[in-house]
């Protein structure tokens, strides 16, 4: 199974590079299921239900959020109404939509779960562990599905190693997000997990972690705020991960990390 992951689009710039390359993006490189974190879609903010169906024409089969994924109100009732859209899997019981499920896609079953690492965060969230626990050990590689995906939202790349060889052997697939930086890492696990600290942003890299300098550079030397971020606007680079399974066991086979138009060096399969 050939799998693109896309970390987090970053406001407009994102979007519509997305929008722009993910089509044939999917073509040229034959993809079988594309996943895009649409966290920050929305200003930097969250993602609504204009901006997620964008991303699904765009190409996207899965949509998942992070620790923004309620920022826009009307998500509330877009990811009840929208299985492709996931949340993070240890937020509350009682929050909208699901953190994990199974995506029947080509024929084949891909499982896509989202977690939320504690470490730096600004809220307290179940335990990332013990929730992946419970999900990974009701499924079978290669059996019961053919893929596993886990999105590990979070700041700490101790945390994200972690869930990674916590994973190993039992997920294709481990990729952090949420730092917006990618990470040189990528690589496939003693167990056969594919894996990469931080798939990094589809944004503009001539910023602050996709928002326009001035302010975050403003609020770094002086310590005052004095306007509200705004993303940058130049032109994005996807940055992501792509994975090929094998269709016998589930595990990676080969992993390529993705970095496609924009200012950084670019890299794909």
């Amino acid at each position: 199974m050939r799998i693109l992951f896309l970390g987090d689009v970053m406001g407009r710039s994102g979007r519509n590079a997305v929008a722009e390359r993910l089509p044939g993006l999917r073509a040229d490189w034959q993809l079988d299921a594309v996943v895009v974190n649409g966290e920050n879609a929305s200003s930097g903010r969250g993602l609504n239900a204009a901006q997620a169906n964008a991303l699904f024409e765009a190409g996207a089969d899965v949509v998942t959020l992070g620790d923004h994924a309620f920022d826009q109100k009307d998500m509330m009732q877009a990811i009840e109404g929208d299985p492709r859209i996931l949340r993070p899997v240890n937020y509350a019981k009682s929050a909208p939509g699901r953190g994990a499920r199974i995506y029947e896609i080509g024929g084949r079953k891909l499982l896509v779960a989202q977690v939320l690492g504690r470490v730096f965060m600004s809220r307290s969230y179940d335990d990332p562990f013990a929730v992946m626990e419970t999900i990974l050990k009701g499924q079978t590689l290669g059996k019961t599905v053919d893929a596993i995906l886990v999105d590990m939202h979070c700041e700490a790349t101790s945390e994200k190693m972690a869930m990674g060889h916590f994973c190993d052997g039992r997920a294709s697939i481990v990729v952090g997000t949420h730092t917006h930086v990618p990470t040189a890492d990528a690589c496939i696990l003693p167990g056969g997990t594919a894996y990469q600290t931080d798939a990094g942003m589809c944004g503009d890299y001539d910023s602050v972690i996709g928002m326009q300098k001035a302010e975050p550079l403003r609020r770094f030397v002086i310590g005052m705020p004095k306007d509200r971020f705004e993303p940058a606007l130049g032109e994005a680079t996807l940055c992501g991960l792509f994975v090929e399974t094998d269709d016998a066991t589930g595990l990676a086979k080969t992993i390529a990390q993705v970095r496609v138009g924009g200012r950084l060096g670019q890299a794909g399969p």
